[in-house]
This record gives C-alpha cells, structure tokens and sequence, in this order.
C-alpha cells in the first residue's frame, strides 16, 4: 500500500498500559466500553528536551475522536432478514454480494469535480462550517456520479454541523472526545465546528488536510449505507464471536479509511493536496491505530493499516483497491 508520496512515519514507540506517561488531546479521554464504531484516540507520547537526545514523536499533534455510530437501531437482527434501511425508507437486505461485489468497485476511478476549499480561519467556527459545506457538496458531487455510474441510487446524507450540544437519534453531543460521528438511522453526519480543532490538540487550521480526511472519512460511512455495504457488516458482526466481529469492524472502518483517501487523491489538484498537507494526514492516520489495545478493542487496524488504507485509496483512487472484504486477515489486522 505506498502511494507516490508514502513514506509512512516510523510507528511511535506505544508503552505497555502501566508504563504510559503520555497524554490525550482535550476532551479525549479514553473510551470507556468499547464502541465498535468509536475510532481510537491518537496517543501522544511525553516530550522529551532536545538536549535529552529525544524529541517528542510526531510532536505535540493529539488526537481526534471521530465517532461513526453506525447505529444498531439502522439495522435488524442477523437472521436473514431486513438488515438495514436505505435513505428515503427503501429497505435494503443484508447480502455478501453487496460488500465483496458492489457495483462500485467496477466504476474505476473517482472522477475529481475539481473542488477548491476555502481557507479556515484560527478561532473562526463560521469559517471552519464553509470549509465543511463546500468540502461536503464536493462529496456530494463526487459520489452521486459514481453511484450513477454504477447504476445504483444515491441521496446525499445531511448534515449538522454544530456549535452547540444537541441530541441525535444516535445520542447526544458533544460526548467525551467525540469531534464526529455518522448515524445511519437518519442518514446525518454530525461535526463539532470547535470539537474538531479541539479534540486534534489544535492541529494547525493551516493542516487542512487533516480534517478533510474526518469528514471524508465519515461520508465514507454513508457510501457504504447506501450502497448496502453496512447491513452486510453489521450482520456479520452479529452473527459472529468477539474476534470475527472486530475483524468486520475493521474491515468497515479500513474501507472508509480508502474511500476518504481515493476522494482526496481524485481532488488532490485543486484541493490542493500538497507534500505538506498529504504528509500531516499520513501522521495524523497513522498516530490513530490500535495496535496497543486489548484485542476485544482492535477493531479500527493497526497503525500501519489504518494509515494504509488512506494512502491505497489515494494513489490508486479506483474503487477496486478499497475491497476491504475480500483482503487478506493479515491485511486488515
């Protein structure tokens, strides 16, 4: 998985549970119960002086919780029956076809709509919710022309992009360390304008990159509801034992992973998608795995596989290399 710019970072030097002494970005506290849909906090460890020979890895960038409550309520039980409604009420059934065959994945590349961001303004939430409605209709754009080339139906999610607490079908918000989320019941992506610079440890405006990849991430979520890759999913993790389920988690999160970074590659021209913001995305990503948890909590990928999924999408764009579901186990671990 190397992309014509990937060089991933060498993988942070994670401490044993009684040994951590780093820190988490404010407001994201360590999870409690494991969420199968909750993406892992970026662990930052301890600095270090320069004159100690050791500068802190990756520096002081903390992390973003982005949560995609895919929404058990969104689907029925496992047992072959109505596993999931599309947008507009239509229902949908779980099938394995949809995931490790979808029409998507013969439509070759994303076509770029040539999308051009606004800058984001420090401090400024109005700037940072243009930032997000022009990024979002560029989505908009992107997908429903692939789906039409797929000969599939596609309604663009909402959107609820706050600057205060609310509540979802899917739970209130803002929760601890929560920046994002996408809740299938309604089809709605929820961004915090202020939690997504906060929970990043103040990732630099400047990064845009950076948070182009949440939100893209998060509509990734959405590509798979519509496109009944997410039924399929959730039966399997219903159906099956604690480690096949974090494996189809997973397999979910890594998809969406490579879907966001095929839309950036496609757009990566006129976003722009610099050396300089492909980069920050590539630490960002790759401080996110989990390989230092537990394994009931390892259902987002490793860092080298959480970071990538992003960087296959991008230098490939073709819906093809983001089929998560017939990869190897040791690809999606």
């Amino acid at each position: 998985m190397v992309g014509p710019h990937a060089s991933v970072p060498p993988r942070p030097p994670w401490p044993g549970p009684s040994a951590r002494r780093g820190r988490y970005a404010p407001g994201g506290a360590r999870p409690g119960p494991a969420n199968p849909y909750a993406l892992p906090v970026r662990y930052v460890p301890p600095r270090r002086s320069v004159g100690s020979g050791v500068v802190g890895t990756l520096g002081a960038v903390a992390a973003i919780v982005v949560i995609g409550v895919l929404a058990f309520a969104a689907f029925g039980g496992g047992d072959g029956g109505d596993d999931g409604t599309a947008s507009g009420g239509v229902t949908r059934r779980a099938s394995r076809s949809a995931a490790t065959s979808n029409a998507l994945y013969k439509t070759g590349e994303l076509t770029p709509v040539s999308c051009r961001l606004p800058p984001i303004i420090p401090g400024s939430g109005t700037s940072m919710k243009g930032f997000m409605d022009r990024l979002s209709g560029c989505l908009d754009a992107v997908w429903r022309r692939q789906f039409r080339t797929a000969d599939l139906a596609f309604t663009r999610p909402h959107r609820v992009f706050w600057s205060q607490p609310g509540r979802s079908p899917c739970g209130s918000y803002p929760q601890p360390g929560a920046a994002a989320f996408y809740c299938a019941v309604n089809n709605t992506m929820y961004v915090g304008l202020r939690n997504i610079v906060e929970t990043s440890g103040n990732e630099p405006v400047s990064h845009y990159g950076v948070y182009a990849r949440v939100i893209s991430h998060e509509y990734g979520h959405h590509v798979q509801q519509e496109a009944g890759i997410l039924a399929y999913g959730h039966q399997l993790m219903n159906q099956q034992g604690a480690s096949a389920t974090t494996e189809a988690s997973r397999r979910i999160e890594l998809q969406a992973q490579c879907f966001a970074g095929a839309f950036l590659g496609a757009e990566r021209a006129t976003l722009p998608m610099t050396d300089e913001q492909y980069h920050a995305m590539v630490a960002d990503v790759f401080g996110r795995g989990d390989d230092h948890q537990p394994p009931e909590r390892r259902d987002h990928g490793s860092a080298r596989h959480y970071a990538g999924w992003v960087i296959t999408g991008f230098a490939k764009r073709v819906l093809s290399a983001c089929n998560t579901w017939t990869a190897a186990p040791s690809e999606v671990s």
